[in-house]
């Protein structure tokens, strides 16, 4: 019975530093003025309602890597790439988190 309690709540923990090195994308889904205000140098903006339309371009790297404000918008967009087929996206919560592996 506690295993399935385990199952349930384990969360996997993924290296940004070695995805970043490795050359993963990082995809900022914020507002474009978000972006402006502030991003992930190399990063690229695709805003939250624009990431399903941009799957085909994303396919062209080893892993992708979404970031926004505070993790909720890029945990969406992680949702909607993996719904989409991509299988190597991690959730890199806020574009500060991911900031501190570049």
């Amino acid at each position: 019975m506690l295993s399935i309690f385990k199952n349930l709540f384990k969360s996997t923990t993924v290296d940004l530093a070695q995805l970043i090195k490795d050359g993963a994308v990082i995809v900022d889904v914020r507002s474009k003025s978000e972006f402006a205000s502030g991003h992930v140098k190399g990063s690229i903006n695709i805003p939250l309602e624009q990431v399903g339309a941009n799957v085909d371009k994303l396919k062209a790297y080893n892993h992708v890597i979404t970031c926004c404000r505070s993790g909720n918008r890029s945990g969406m967009a992680k949702r909607t790439l993996e719904s989409k087929g991509l299988k190597n996206v991690s959730n890199g919560g806020s574009w500060q988190n991911v900031n501190q592996y570049k």
